[in-house]
């Protein structure tokens, strides 16, 4: 969050909420935070196990799951 806030910078992270109140961002930021809930966290958690049940690279975890050796990148 800090580089964010350096990159973006202290201004646009205040007025942010302002407009998107005025706009009627808060539909998009409703709709933004239930998909990444229900898409995003349980994908993060399914990519944790896979590298936590499978103990080495990336590449070769999806190689030893499908089976494939063209797969191994």
């Amino acid at each position: 969050l800090a580089s964010a806030g350096s990159a973006i910078g202290l201004g646009a992270m205040w007025k942010f909420p302002y407009m998107a109140g005025i706009y009627g961002g808060g539909a998009f930021l409703f709709m933004f935070l239930i998909f990444t809930i229900f898409v995003g966290l349980p994908l993060l958690i399914m990519e944790f196990t896979v590298g936590k049940m499978g103990r080495t690279y990336t590449t070769q975890i999806y190689s030893k799951l499908t089976g494939k050796k063209w797969l191994n990148l």
